[in-house]
């Protein structure tokens, strides 16, 4: 199809005004279901999708997914780990993804089982064949706001009181939620959904097939300050860098990204980032990277490729975290971490060594209590 520019001239338009593909006025609301419905799948069509081996009646059919302590006679559910072999023997599931060796240990539990390597990888084959996502339809809805030069290549979706600014460009296939932001000369990939709320601040680029939750804000202005000296106001250095989201990454709901200062602020491509999530003017987040909820970056600091940061993880400014290094749940990195290196605690060290410190904290008590039992008999045998 061709693409779609919106002519040159003054100010900002409603797109029901200005032409765009779809319907004018259509919705075009990104996700907006067509008539979704539930699909059922058997034992045999599940075993071919996961290319597992079917044990019981290949008739058996589900409609949808439930742990094991709460699926019931329509669900199926998955056993990945010995510790819940307990809740498997008790299911009410109609079948179940085992791990070969696990269900050899488990005569009672559902009797129709599909037996697979990785329950969790076999997941990913049945979900989307459950749980098929629905047809979104294309179009402008006559709300939203187009300014001067705003190009796309069609099939495009805009809902409801978006706003686009001058000079914005969108690929094939991109889907913008309602009241989403994209200032001057923002730049979509092809397949990238915007959910609601979203903004992205003039600067920003987002690679193919990005997905921004809810509330997602990228290329705002870094935290640069010059101090001030003798009571004056700190002075606040121009933040003039980009906000650079490569392809196939994936931000969560109320994430916050920096534009950089008078670098870039790039995400790798692959990375997915979690809710809740800070990161500061120009960091460099590699590739593939994993990071959970909470988590902060502070700026200058570059994160190498395959980097997994646990929830509530902190990083200090100008540090560098090794490719394939690990940082647990709450850990401060206030220096260098070596590649492939796991790390805990403040100021994050080696994971065992970690575990060790805390030992010996959780034994202090009980030597005090030894100590002052011993000073008390010293101090009787001398009255």
């Amino acid at each position: 199809m061709r693409g779609r520019q919106r002519a040159q001239g003054g100010g900002a338009t409603r797109a029901g005004e200005a032409s765009g593909p779809g319907t004018p006025g259509a919705a075009g609301t990104p996700g907006a279901a067509a008539g979704a419905t539930t699909r059922r799948l058997s034992a045999r069509e599940i075993a071919a999708l996961t290319q597992g081996q079917l044990v019981g009646s290949p008739d058996v059919t589900v409609s949808g997914v439930a742990p094991l302590d709460r699926a019931g006679s329509d669900d199926l559910s998955f056993l990945a780990a010995r510790r819940y072999l307990q809740y498997f023997q008790r299911s009410s599931a109609a079948i179940v993804l085992c791990k070969p060796d696990l269900a050899a240990e488990a005569p009672a539990g559902p009797v129709c089982r599909v037996l697979v390597r990785d329950p969790h990888v076999a997941l990913l084959a049945v979900i989307p064949a459950l749980y098929p996502e629905p047809a979104w339809e294309p179009g402008i809805h006559r709300t939203a706001m187009l300014g001067a030069g705003v190009g796309w290549e069609e099939p495009v979706a805009i809902g409801p009181y978006a706003v686009l600014g001058r000079g914005v460009r969108l690929g094939r296939n991109v889907r913008i939620g309602a009241g989403a932001v994209l200032g001057d000369g923002v730049e979509l990939g092809d397949d990238a959904h915007l959910f609601p709320q979203v903004v992205c601040y003039s600067g920003t680029i987002v690679g193919k097939r990005v997905i921004l939750h809810a509330g997602v804000r990228l290329g705002s202005d870094g935290f640069g300050y010059v101090p001030g000296k003798h009571g004056e106001v700190p002075r606040k250095i121009p933040q003039v860098g980009r906000c650079i989201i490569g392809d196939d990454v994936e931000i969560g709901a109320n994430t916050t990204i920096d534009r950089g200062s008078v670098d870039d602020t790039v995400i790798g491509p692959g990375t997915k980032i979690d809710n809740l999530v800070q990161i500061g003017h120009n960091c460099r987040i590699g590739a593939r990277c994993l990071i959970a909820g909470q988590a902060g970056i502070a700026g200058s600091t570059h994160v190498e490729d395959d980097v997994f940061l646990a929830g509530q993880a902190g990083l200090a400014d100008h540090v560098t975290i090794g490719r394939g290094a690990r940082v647990t749940v709450q850990g401060g990195v206030i220096g260098d971490i070596d590649p492939g290196a796991t790390v805990s605690g403040y100021p994050a060290r080696p994971h065992r060594e970690f575990l060790r410190a805390q030992g010996a904290l959780y034994r202090l008590a009980q030597i005090v209590d030894d100590l002052e039992a011993l000073v008390r008999r010293t101090d009787e045998s001398q009255r």
